[in-house]
């Protein structure tokens, strides 16, 4: 309990000690500053009452008498946490002054008041609860939207900036703190967000504090991520849309009538707009953005990126992506923030996948942190609109010659057979390059339709997919069929005689946990995910999409036109019946079984937000 302290200053530094307090009840000058005080804080609603009982203008007349026993409970209260029961914030300007002043003089007395201090401020981060009784029981659920809140915070930080003057380990202390006063992830959306936004705050003029801030912050939004998965949030958006002409679509999530919805639109305006249904999705939409709109503000200065301050803020993110975000499997949203960064200029890209090719390709690396950079790789490359083509033809060279060179370290090997245990990172390099293939062929193949075809043909695909190891068993069934059309195409492989050898061979056995041996269907052994599959998170969107690519939906027509391959003439003469999607009455079209393209050309469930799939009726050839 600050008060006493703050009300009984003495001149100097030694506010705390009981000799100096000894001083000031002899000095008239001492008592006149506390009769003042009196008047402007003591007085001020709500008064303060002491644990033991009676008031602090009591105590204090009782110790002007000599009776120093209550003083000395009251000056030891303060090494409880509890200090921050203080009502300081909403007082006037003149006592929020003194307070904060108080505050230097006593840790610079006394640093053992320094973590209760601490402690209090942090714990004015959050807004103040409403509350909310209902007889004996408490059904406070809300915060309160107090119009003070922003003047209040910003109190709070020039708090920790004076106390950091006077005690300049305040940082180091600080941190333990504010890891243990995060709000419960469960929280609501508004008290999360304010204490996530003045950490932010805090990394600013601490510092030394951000890669540690920074990190605590995608610890929390990851456990967010992890508990609302992409299928959920759009089951839970596709649920709203259909519900919402009759019933309440978030009826049970606002408890709201019809009336009171349409004046809550009215008022709210845009924002409702960008609202999730998805409780868990709308905490970790409001973060992410906060998350994104202070990358940016870090990043740009003047509208212009400042070179210096983002290859700071990469390095405190990278580290964090590789501590938390490489090792966790099928998180949804929390990895944009590097896709985000990576935009603002080429060589941070550029920087990132060199990183996550260094991890793919070293053996010391577990092979599922290996996997995890290779699906990194493949979804970076297909979706990143600012990564130039050329660059994408560099990543290709690279991922390909370190296939073939694995292939030629296997061919006399032991080991040169189908199995995900032993070519794991193999597999995932594998369907990085079919999936990046998949998705950026059209620009591979613009403009000299010749010299791309060259190029394409002297990656030679065909050794890979037909080596012993057999990707196209182990990689996703969609990204597989839909490499297997294009190549088919433009006659680079063709992969159909494998698909279905490969659909004859006996399923995959996995050992069930009741106990024995079970056969299931194993659509995704390699345990994929794309971690750059489209964000749903609707606030978020708006910093991803004007750099994000979009998966083009394939046309019946066009699924149609990848059965059939191009004539021989078209790599060597013209291109112009291939740009124009023409093919002749004459051109010999080999023949594809329904069960070798129709039947296998499906999306399995795991694969979510991959490429779309058309069902095809089978077409006579």
């Amino acid at each position: 309990m600050a008060a006493p302290l703050l009300h009984t200053r003495l001149p100097g530094d030694a506010a705390a000690s009981s000799s100096a307090v000894k001083t000031l009840g002899a000095s008239r000058t001492g008592i006149s500053n506390m009769r003042a005080l009196e008047n402007g804080f003591f007085n001020s609603p709500p008064r303060k009452t002491v644990r033991f009982g009676g008031t602090v203008t009591e105590v204090l007349l009782k110790y002007k008498k000599g009776e120093t026993n209550d003083f000395e409970l009251l000056k030891n209260q303060l090494l409880d946490p509890d200090i921050k029961r203080l009502p300081w914030l909403n007082r006037s300007q003149t006592v929020v002054e003194e307070y904060l002043a108080f505050l230097g003089n006593l840790v610079s007395a006394q640093t053992v008041f320094l973590r209760p201090c601490l402690s209090m401020i942090a714990s004015h981060f959050v807004p103040p609860r409403v509350i909310i009784k209902e007889g004996d029981v408490d059904v406070s659920d809300s915060d309160d939207e107090d119009d003070n809140l922003p003047a209040n915070f910003d109190t709070c930080h020039r708090a920790l900036q004076i106390i950091a003057r006077y005690v300049p380990s305040t940082p180091w202390f600080l941190m333990p703190i504010l890891v243990e006063k995060f709000p419960f992830v469960r929280k609501s959306e508004r008290t999360l967000e304010c204490y996530v936004h003045n950490l932010l705050r805090i990394s600013v003029y601490f510092p030394t504090l951000r890669h540690e801030i920074l990190e605590l912050i995608i610890e929390k939004l990851l456990k967010l991520d992890v508990n609302a998965s992409r299928q959920d949030i759009e089951d839970a958006e596709e649920t709203a849309t259909q519900t919402c002409g009759g019933t309440d679509a978030t009826e049970g999530l606002f408890n709201m009538d019809e009336d009171e919805e349409t004046e809550h639109e009215t008022k709210a305006g845009p924002e409702r707009l960008y609202q999730m249904v998805h409780p868990v999705a709308e905490r970790l939409d409001i973060l992410m953005s906060l998350v994104l709109s202070y990358m940016k503000d870090v990043c740009y200065v003047d509208g212009k990126v400042d070179n210096g301050k983002t290859k700071d803020l990469y390095r405190d993110l990278i580290n964090i992506f590789d501590k938390l975000l490489l090792p966790t499997h099928a998180s949804c949203h929390v990895q944009f923030f590097m896709f985000y960064l990576c935009s603002f200029k080429l060589g941070f890209a550029e920087a990132f996948l060199e990183h996550l090719w260094k991890k793919l390709q070293d053996p010391s690396n577990p092979a599922i942190i290996r996997q995890a950079a290779g699906n990194y790789i493949g979804s970076f490359l297909a979706r990143a609109k600012f990564i130039p083509l050329i660059t994408v033809k560099s990543c290709l060279d690279l991922l390909v010659n370190w296939l073939h060179i694995y292939l030629n370290n296997q061919d006399s090997g032991t080991k040169a057979f189908c199995d995900v245990a032993l070519h794991g990172p193999f597999y995932s390099a594998c369907q990085a390059v079919f999936y990046t293939f998949v998705f950026r062929h059209k620009q591979l193949l613009s403009g000299n339709l010749k010299e791309g075809l060259q190029y394409l043909q002297s990656l030679n695909f065909e050794r890979i997919v037909m080596s012993q190891l057999n990707p196209l068993k182990i990689c996703l069934p969609s990204v597989v069929n839909f490499f297997a059309a294009i190549t088919n195409k433009y006659q680079l492989v063709f992969c159909y005689t494998i698909i279905e050898r490969n659909n004859r061979q006996m399923l995959p056995v996995i050992r069930s946990t009741a106990g024995g041996d079970s056969v299931q269907t194993c659509t995704n052994p390699l345990d994929t995910f794309f971690p750059f599959d489209p964000c749903v998170l609707k606030r978020s969107k708006k910093f991803i999409d004007p750099i994000y690519q979009v998966w083009e939906d394939v046309s019946a027509e066009e699924l149609q036109e990848f059965k059939k391959p191009m004539k021989k003439e078209v790599v060597e003469d013209e291109d112009d019946d291939f740009l124009k999607g023409e093919v002749s009455q004459n051109d010999t079209v080999i023949g594809i079984t329904p069960s070798s393209f129709d039947a296998h050309f499906q999306s399995p469930s795991s694969s979510v937000g991959s490429p779309s799939v058309l069902y095809m009726q089978p077409s006579p050839l």
